[in-house]
Order: C-alpha cells, then sequence, then structure tokens
C-alpha cells in the first residue's frame, strides 16, 4: 500500500517536472541532473518564491535545447556526468554573487556543448555482423545506451579445397573485441548442407581457439561449420564456413593412406573431424609475428649448440680414429 502511495505521488511530480519544462522528452540536461537541482538553482537566482522563477525554468530549459538529440560514446557518460555537475555548482556560485540567468544559463550551455565536441567519439559500426562493445553509444533523446543493429550470424563464406588436401578456418572479425574471457566453440552441419539453422548443427569438442583445420580433408567433410565467439557465455558473432570438396587426391597418397588406415585400423569419425590448429616450427616461423628479437636469439643459440656438438663429435671420431690406428 505504502509503494502505491509513493508511485502515486511520484508521477505527478515527473509530470509536473515535463510540463514546466516543456522540451523534447529526456535531453541531456534531463539526463545528467535531477529536477530538484534545475529547481533549486532558479530558486537561487530569483527567489524562493519569485513570480520569475517559472521563466527562469523556461530559460533553463530553452539554453540546453540544442543538447536534445546528442549521442556520445558510452564510455564518455561519467566524464559528461561529472562535467554536468561541475556546471550545477557553478551556476550556484553565480546566483549566490547575484549574477542573471538570463546570461548564467546560455553561456553554460554553450561551454557544455564545447565539451562534447571534445569527447572520445563513438566507433562507427562495422557490418556486416556481431555484437560490437566498442560501438555503444549514449543517446541523450532517450537517456539509454544502444549497440549497432547489426545480426549476430555473419554470412556463409565458402572454401574449397580438392580432397585429401587441408582445410582451415579462421573465427576472426573485422572488429574489435574484448580482451578478456574471449571463447570459441566449433560446431559442424553435414551431408553437404549450407545452413545457418542452429539445429542442423552439433558440437565439434575437439576444436578450440580461433583457428582450426580438417586433414586430409574427404568428401564426408562437406558441409558448414560455425565458429562461435563468446565473451563470458554471452555470444558476440557466429561465423560460417560451408566446406566444398572436390576432386581426387593423388594415386600415390591415396595408396599411402589406405595402408596407414590399414596397419593403424583408423577410422575417421563424424565427431573427430575438425582439429586444434598445432602448427609445425616452419608454419610458426612463416609468421609475420614469430621472427621476434627474442625468437631470433633463441634460434641463434640453437645453432650454436648444435654447431658445437657436431665439432665434439668429429673430434671424438678423430681420436677414436687416430688412436686405433
Amino acid at each position: 500500500m505504502m509503494a502505491l502511495l509513493a508511485l502515486a505521488s511520484a508521477v505527478p511530480s515527473a509530470l509536473l517536472a515535463l510540463a514546466v519544462f516543456r522540451v523534447p522528452a529526456w535531453a541531456c540536461l534531463l539526463c545528467f541532473t535531477t529536477y530538484s537541482e534545475r529547481l533549486r538553482i532558479c530558486q537561487m537566482f530569483v527567489g524562493m518564491r519569485s513570480p520569475k522563477l517559472e521563466e527562469c525554468e523556461e530559460a533553463f530549459t530553452a539554453a540546453f535545447q540544442g543538447l536534445s538529440d546528442t549521442e556520445i560514446n558510452y564510455d564518455e557518460r561519467s566524464h559528461l556526468h561529472d562535467t554536468f555537475t561541475q556546471m550545477t555548482h557553478a551556476l550556484q556560485e553565480l546566483a549566490a554573487a547575484q549574477g542573471s540567468f538570463e546570461v548564467a544559463f546560455p553561456d553554460a550551455a554553450e561551454k557544455m556543448k564545447k565539451v562534447i565536441t571534445q569527447l572520445k567519439e563513438a566507433q562507427a559500426c562495422i557490418p556486416p555482423c556481431g555484437l560490437q562493445e566498442f560501438a555503444r553509444r549514449f543517446l541523450c533523446s532517450g537517456c539509454y545506451s544502444r549497440v549497432c543493429d547489426l545480426p549476430l550470424d555473419c554470412p556463409v563464406q565458402d572454401v574449397t579445397v580438392t580432397r585429401g588436401d587441408q582445410a582451415m578456418f579462421s573465427c576472426i572479425v573485422n572488429f574489435q573485441l574484448p580482451k578478456e574471457e574471449i571463447t570459441y566453440s566449433w560446431k559442424f552441419a553435414g551431408g553437404g548442407l549450407r545452413t545457418q539453422d542452429l539445429s542442423y548443427f552439433r558440437d565439434m569438442p575437439r576444436a578450440e581457439g580461433y583457428l582450426a583445420r580438417i586433414r586430409p580433408a574427404q568428401l564426408t567433410h562437406r558441409g558448414t561449420f560455425s565458429c562461435v565467439i563468446k565473451q563470458d557465455q554471452r555470444p558476440l558473432a557466429r561465423l560460417y564456413f560451408f566446406l566444398n570438396v572436390t576432386g581426387p587426391p593423388p594415386r600415390a597418397e591415396t595408396e599411402l593412406q589406405a595402408s596407414f588406415r590399414e596397419v593403424l585400423r583408423w577410422a575417421p569419425r563424424d565427431a573427430e573431424l575438425i582439429e586444434p590448429w598445432r602448427p609445425s616450427l616452419g608454419e610458426l616461423l612463416a609468421r609475420p609475428e614469430a621472427l621476434t628479437p627474442s625468437n631470433l636469439f633463441l634460434l641463434a643459440v640453437l645453432g650454436a649448440l648444435a654447431s658445437a656438438s657436431a665439432t665434439v663429435v668429429a673430434w671424438m671420431f678423430f681420436r677414436w680414429y687416430c688412436s686405433g690406428n
């Protein structure tokens, strides 16, 4: 009962505030200051019961009307809130010094516009897909935030390989991802199906990380592979790769694979089609970021140790040969 009475008393106050200020719903001024703060400033300028109180309130709102449609970087909202707090303190000081609100309000609004233009801009949304937190922005027109209006599902990418070759998938998006708690999970829809319907996919438990591969690719691997990027269990993007396997492998390679499978009694299982990317030394060295100064130093040390070992072995063999003679 008390809660209903409190709600009933709060609604008229909110309606009164909107009626008095007569502005587009929820401008920046209304987002970062309270009605009691604005009313208190006008009371300090003209007096508690002055006939000019309503005129002061209207002038306050009119001065900041140009900020009604402002959008800012979401991370800058606390900075803007602090700036509005400083502005209210400055207006109170002007009112205490018998200043004029007709001059003080427009001047404060101009200073606030300059502050907003110097804030870090919100990043542009990068199509075609993904939940892009770094592009989140705050809208003064409704005192709320929003992200890009883009789907989580990215368009299907076509990957074509020759049977027996290696198929590689890179779960990479063209927008900035958060640095913490990012995970990757992989799924597969077989039977040559090209789809984004999640009901057709099943988990690939062996696949981890943003890179995965299939080797050797067989006709049974033809279908759609999906990678889901998550942050703390929240999906950020879903990527899809349609793998098309064409043509037979070279005859010698086919015979060699058959021999290995017969000896090891190895048979591929659908649940283990995809595997994590474990690069060889040559593949690592081929990557641009591999040749760092520390890595080059380690390679030089390994080369020197190998050369010294070969020299010692040759010297021992020479002594043994000479002693035998």
